[in-house]
């Protein structure tokens, strides 16, 4: 990052009590500020919880400046301007210039809808450090499918720009059961448009991607051979891109760690203000979500039940309480322990040694096996496109997720 973290005079250190089971945490340090859940594209995969129709109040420009504020005060260095698209918020470069002027490296994660010439000078000069522009895929067949738009040229014509005013290029894709087998043809199109840095990110399953998970489950065998196809691609090019591949957690005989630890490194603030310890815990039941509109950051941060609730080691049931990994892993993903089990505090099924791996393999079997069965199954489990009329839909109870 081109800016580093300053210190804060005043600031109070909470102290450790011998006495807690739970250790006081560091300072958070990437704040992703969810800016709005309004978003031109409907993709199958957005990580945006299903029912995000229900939640439509969203901060005003002076909330987002407190709230940018107390998260630089309490140590927070990396700021992600994201949403739905935050584009469709009018006060984007200023809420830039603010967090420029606070000290953070700013990145904004967009489709590129709205990513005008002249908005591209007004972001430079407010002085956003950093973009990261997202296609579906290397053809506008599918790349407009998935996102059930007509964007590709628009997203070509972006990234041109983004060249033009001196930023890195900087691509994000999302790898599934349909575009897997186009791994080296997203590669091309990157190093076509100069791209330096290229995600491929396997799907992870969350919101309308858990949703379509049967839908978009790849089989092992095309898995497997986008990596080899990323690996050569790695040998191939050396430093002229360099392409990041996030492997899928269903694949993996091990969790991640949630975040880099629930509670440890990220904050995220969703459009009304809930404030989150992972981009998904909207979804877990019993987590009372505190509100930065109500609490500051820092008492939201240090003392809040939802922040502490999965923090450090302590919460842990059998076998991670006594497993020597679970400092590794600490537990896994709470979202995906709920989801596949219906209980956010049960072991990350994705571990082998979770009394429920069966149900991780359940779901990659059965999506492999539509994915194998190919058109045949395209009727039994239809694509189901983020929209506002289907996000209505499943706030109401009239949508039932499969």
């Amino acid at each position: 990052m081109s800016n580093t973290p300053s210190s804060v005079a005043g600031l109070s250190e909470p102290r450790a009590d011998s006495s807690s089971p739970i250790a006081q945490p560091a300072p958070p340090l990437w704040l992703l500020a969810e800016l709005t859940y309004r978003c031109p594209l409907h993709c199958a995969f957005c990580y945006n919880p299903l029912d995000y129709a229900r939640h439509d109040r969203e901060l005003d420009t002076a909330q987002w400046r407190r709230v940018l504020t107390e998260a630089r005060a309490l140590g927070a260095a990396q700021l992600g301007f994201s949403g739905g698209e935050p584009l469709l918020r009018d006060d984007l470069e200023e809420l830039v210039a603010h967090a420029r002027g606070l000290g953070f490296y700013t990145n904004l994660i967009t489709s590129g809808v709205g990513l005008t010439d002249a908005r591209l000078a007004a972001l430079r000069e407010a002085g956003l450090d950093h973009i990261q522009l997202s296609f579906q895929d290397s053809t506008r067949e599918m790349n407009d499918f998935l996102s059930s738009t007509r964007t590709f040229a628009l997203k070509q014509r972006v990234a041109t720009l983004i060249k033009a005013h001196g930023y890195p290029m900087v691509l994000n894709c999302v790898l599934h059961r349909y575009n897997l087998p186009h791994v080296g043809a997203i590669i091309e199109m990157a190093l076509e448009m100069g791209a330096e840095y290229l995600e491929l990110a396997n799907t992870q399953y969350y919101g309308w991607a858990w949703e379509n998970r049967l839908a978009l489950m790849p089989t092992e065998t095309q898995l497997r051979e986008a990596e080899a196809v990323v690996a050569a691609y790695r040998e191939k090019i050396g430093k002229r891109c360099r392409i990041l591949f996030v492997v899928p957690d269903y694949y993996e005989t091990r969790p991640k760690k949630c975040m880099n630890g629930w509670g440890s490194v990220f904050l995220g603030v969703a459009p009304d203000g809930a404030a989150l310890p992972c981009h998904a815990a909207r979804g877990l039941p019993g987590l009372t979500l505190p509100n930065v509109a109500e609490q500051s950051l820092s008492d939201i941060w240090y003392h809040s039940d939802a922040f502490q609730r999965f923090r450090g080691t302590a919460w842990m049931p059998e076998p991670c309480r006594s497993c020597d990994e679970r400092e590794n892993d600490l537990g896994g993903c709470r979202c995906q322990a709920f989801l596949l089990t219906g209980d956010p505090a049960r072991t990350d099924p994705v571990c082998d040694k979770s009394p429920d791996h069966a149900r991780v393999r359940e779901v990659v079997m059965h999506g492999a096996s539509a994915a194998l069965a190919g058109h045949a199954t395209a009727s039994e489990y239809p694509l189901v496109f983020r929209a506002d009329a289907a996000s209505r839909a499943f706030a109401s109870g009239d949508a039932k997720a499969r």
